[in-house]
């Protein structure tokens, strides 16, 4: 799936409700510009981050990515009129609480794979999990 295919995000923003396949592609979407834009969330991309994303991306969605296009998931911002957080607020409510979760673990990992955890990457944490409106406890598995 190539980034710039993100046709469920604009079907959604309409207020459509997605099909079960179009939510599949949906989380899939997330997923893959979550975890690249952690890549950046220090603005120090390092390549073991960009490996990591691969590597998340492929064993839980099973679809393969090209460093370069991580890379630019990563840098997008730059040329979004929407923010993240509002693509990732309209898109949660979209997906299974459970999928939301799978992103959110799937975001520790990244995150922790370079060995150290700085204020930003924390900070871009807290900001997914707050506009994807987990809980504590749903983070923790405990409902």
């Amino acid at each position: 799936m190539a980034i710039s295919s993100l046709k469920n995000v604009l079907r959604i923003f309409a207020g459509a409700e997605p099909t079960e396949t179009e939510r599949l592609e949906l989380f899939k979407e997330v997923m893959m510009m979550t975890l690249a834009r952690a890549t950046s969330a220090d603005t120090n991309i390092k390549d073991v981050e960009i490996e990591k994303v691969r590597q998340v991306l492929k064993q839980r969605t099973s679809d393969d990515y090209s460093p370069a296009e991580i890379r630019v998931a990563a840098q997008s911002e730059i040329f979004e009129k929407e923010p993240l957080t509002r693509y990732l607020a309209a898109s949660a409510k979209k997906l299974k609480r459970e999928e939301c979760l799978i992103v959110i673990h799937a975001l520790v990992d990244v995150i922790r794979s370079d060995d150290r955890v700085n204020d930003f990457e924390i900070s871009y944490f807290n900001e997914v999990v707050s506009v994807m409106e987990l809980t504590p406890a749903e983070l923790l598995g405990l409902s």
